[in-house]
């Protein structure tokens, strides 16, 4: 059992094996993009290309330090997620290291893994058990990685700020030995005393292409079946729009994309848009879980439109493409803050409404 191939991200794989090579890779990394185009995976190869010690083109994938990374048994790559609260109110590292060991084996052994549920986090005591980490020699390799996924999870505000500030002085001051990279679907949901500490980069949703190979992966479509995912390829690869791992959140991504698509949809036609800020609080006590998943589906065919302005050498549609993503960000942040959808929504749509005009 190992982790599912790589696909896609070809340009900022090979921008991250340059810097690697001219020893100018960033310790601190935040790379963030849209939920369900592999940011997690792609954090992994980084650990991974990192490690081997084996012929070129690195990683080669049959070093010792390669196989270990693909099964997802190295002692030295350190992956991190959101996880229930441990029972103990005050876990020791060994615990939580127990924890993640045991999580990770589930992760490998299915190949793939569904959107974690909204009580789960990472806390403070996976943070001291990271920073206990860190300051160990590594075990087998030249350097140890970290790699922190779904980081807008992170909680840092239990009572706990020495934690918290060894924390983020080992974000900002990371020993020589030591990379750490942190994903986010979520970006505005990151505080900005972790995202001045890190080096951002965006990645991309996948092209048509990549998005089959993916697709293509039989634990894949294990997966979106018993998510209650469409059973047509054809289907399939429509909802996922580039980020074939949202279709592991089944009906939840489908109904996001539609709600996305009229949001789009109102934002040029005022008479809709009293009906579109009505209907995201309509029939759910889980208003605010929906329309943060209805923002992440926006930022996704945004990019799509940004994408295929590009193709199309239209500058003035991937200029406006790239504005709007700005003000959906903008609108993240603020569901963080628990302000009301409603007024999100009202002020996005008029914003959005004077950029498409």
């Amino acid at each position: 059992m190992s982790l599912l191939p790589i696909h896609g991200h070809t340009v900022l794989r090979a921008r991250f094996d340059d810097a690697i090579r001219r020893n100018a890779l960033p310790a601190s990394l935040l790379l963030h993009g849209p939920l369900g185009i592999g940011k997690q995976r792609l954090a992994l190869w980084l650990g991974q290309r990192l490690l081997c010690a084996g012929p070129e083109p690195r990683p080669c994938g049959s070093c010792q330090h390669c196989r270990y990374a693909l099964a997802g048994t190295h002692p030295d790559i350190h992956w991190f997620f959101p996880r229930p609260r441990l029972k103990d109110g005050d876990p020791s590292p060994a615990k939580v290291a127990d924890d993640f060991r045991e999580a990770v084996g589930e992760r490998i052994k299915s190949g793939v893994y569904t959107p974690p549920p909204p009580a789960d986090g990472i806390f403070i005591a996976t943070m001291r058990a990271m920073v206990q980490s860190a300051a160990m020699a590594p075990a087998l390799a030249a350097r140890k990685i970290y790699v922190l996924g779904g980081a807008e999870r992170m909680t840092l505000r239990e009572g706990a700020e020495e934690s918290a500030g060894v924390f983020l002085k080992m974000l900002e001051e990371p020993s020589p030995t030591t990379n750490i990279i942190l994903t986010t679907s979520e970006l505005g949901g990151l505080i900005p005393t972790i995202r001045s500490r890190l080096v951002a980069f965006r990645v991309p949703a996948l092209g048509t292409a990549d998005v089959d190979a993916v697709l293509s992966e039989p634990a894949m479509q294990v997966a979106i079946l018993a998510a209650g995912g469409p059973k047509k390829l054809e289907e399939q690869r429509r909802l996922a729009n580039g980020a074939p791992g949202a279709l592991l959140s089944g009906a939840e991504w489908a109904d996001a994309l539609v709600r996305a698509r009229r949001m789009l949809d109102a934002a040029s036609n005022r008479d809709r848009q009293e009906q579109m800020k009505t209907s995201l609080m309509q029939g759910s006590n889980k208003a605010l879980g929906a329309f943060s998943t209805s923002l992440e589906a926006l930022t996704t065919l945004l990019h799509e439109r940004a994408r295929s302005a590009c193709e199309r050498n239209n500058s003035s549609g991937a200029a406006a493409a790239a504005k709007a993503l700005d003000l959906v960000e903008a609108a993240k942040m603020d569901a963080t803050k628990r302000v009301n959808p409603q007024l999100i929504t009202s002020e996005l749509l008029r914003q959005l409404e004077r950029l498409i005009a």
